[in-house]
């Protein structure tokens, strides 16, 4: 156990000099650095004088936070004399949601260390800790076991590989051990759990309960961005990568007649630029100037964030990215809830959900372009197969609904938290 905390420690050291050594090239790593910079001190003036109980949501980046959004949201109905905190971990995460109105108050988690866990877990005081997903820190962890808070781990997802499951995980599993309950997202996981000693509940992915609330209370675009959906035939490709744009831009060429809405999933200039290259002529979202913009393209660049939820309502196909590189495969559920055929690349094997939905017959894998302009031209050519496959992967989506209430009936019955 001691080499392995050494190695643990050892991994943070390199991380943080990564971080440091990155920052002068690299938005995310300056912002990581200039947003944990005086945080204990700017926390414990933030809550100085609460006497709310605290509940605190964990979410590594934006992803997660939409997956837990669902929890944190019950729980300000449940228990509105909570005071909600949500951390996050990521640059992406917190930039977008830093004043998120559902919560009191949104903060980075410093980085993992005896002292920073014990100094912020001081400060926030929470009285319940909701973990999404994923993201182990063991210090956080440790400590707030050695304080008896409990820590609910939901949505959560495990793999063979992992080093929870292996000879060398001892470090892990005393992180696995830290919380007060798991809920995971499959019989696969449970399983798996089941042979280090850990017992949990099959809940499923409160993501599901996530995109139909996106969706039964759908917030509509700017009126410019309606008026370029009204083509005939509109596609959304979501979340893409390089080499997601690469198997879509010979398409986007060849017919003009349609309408491409494409939303990178790293938005910083200079990946706005590679992008202008691969779509000569493009629009960028920001360039558009009022409702009333002549619209001079067919292809329009989403060059911000917190759309892409509400732009797969508009379209009749949707293309998620990160199945052929990237960090791996999107959010399919997204656009999956609206009731459009749902296309995506080889490599999802971390995304259980998407041989699910293949299976559902809501969705399509590609493996290459030429693939995907045939899959592109036999749907907009098949309006009965378009609608087909789209209703598949809304009954799919509303079909696996209700893990929320699963994590939020264990919380009511066993963690009496509140006066």
């Amino acid at each position: 156990m001691f080499i392995s905390r050494l190695l643990y420690q050892l991994f943070l050291f390199f991380y943080r000099l990564g971080i440091l050594i990155a920052a002068p090239v690299n938005p995310k790593a300056r912002l990581w650095l200039h947003g944990r910079k005086q945080l204990i001190p700017k926390i414990r003036k933030a809550l100085a004088g609460n006497k709310k109980p605290v509940i605190w949501m964990h979410c590594a980046s934006l992803g997660e936070f939409e997956q837990g959004r669902p929890v944190l949201e019950k729980c300000k109905k449940q228990y509105p004399e909570a005071c909600l905190v949500v951390s996050f971990f990521s640059p992406s995460g917190y930039e977008v949601r830093k004043d998120f109105k559902g919560a009191d108050h949104v903060f980075y988690l410093p980085h993992d260390s005896k002292k920073r866990a014990a100094a912020y877990i001081q400060a926030i005081n929470p009285s319940l800790v909701l973990w999404v997903k994923y993201e182990y820190w063991y210090y956080y962890l440790t400590t707030l076991k050695n304080k008896n808070i409990p820590v609910i781990l939901f949505s959560a997802l495990f793999r063979p590989g992992q080093p929870f499951f292996s000879w060398y995980g001892m470090l892990w599993k005393k992180m696995i051990s830290c919380f007060h309950h798991i809920f995971v997202q499959d019989k696969e996981s449970k399983l798996l759990l089941q042979t280090i000693g850990i017992d949990s509940s099959v809940s499923g992915d409160t993501r599901y309960d996530r995109v139909i609330a996106t969706a039964e209370n759908f917030e509509p675009l700017p009126a410019v961005i309606e008026r370029f959906c009204n083509a005939e035939n509109v596609m959304v490709a979501g979340s893409t990568w390089a080499e997601d744009e690469e198997e879509l831009q010979h398409y986007t060429r060849l017919h003009p007649q349609k309408h491409f809405i494409i939303a990178p999933h790293e938005t910083g200039y200079a990946n706005m630029e590679e992008v202008r290259k691969r779509f000569p002529g493009c629009i960028l979202y920001s360039a558009l100037k009022g409702d009333e913009y002549i619209f001079e393209s067919h292809v329009l660049i989403m060059d911000n964030v917190g759309m892409l939820s509400r732009l797969y309502k508009y379209a009749q196909v949707c293309y998620v990215g990160g199945g052929f590189a990237g960090d791996g495969l999107h959010n399919i559920l997204e656009p999956a809830v609206y009731g459009r055929p749902v296309i995506f690349g080889p490599q999802h094997e971390k995304q259980p959900e998407a041989d699910a939905l293949l299976q559902a017959g809501g969705a399509y894998e590609v493996t290459n372009a030429l693939v995907l302009e045939v899959l592109l031209d036999k749907l907009f050519t098949q309006p009965g197969l378009m609608q087909e496959t789209g209703l598949a992967a809304k009954k799919f989506v509303y079909d696996n609904r209700g893990a929320t209430a699963q994590v939020m009936e264990y919380i009511y019955k066993n963690l009496r938290f509140t006066k």
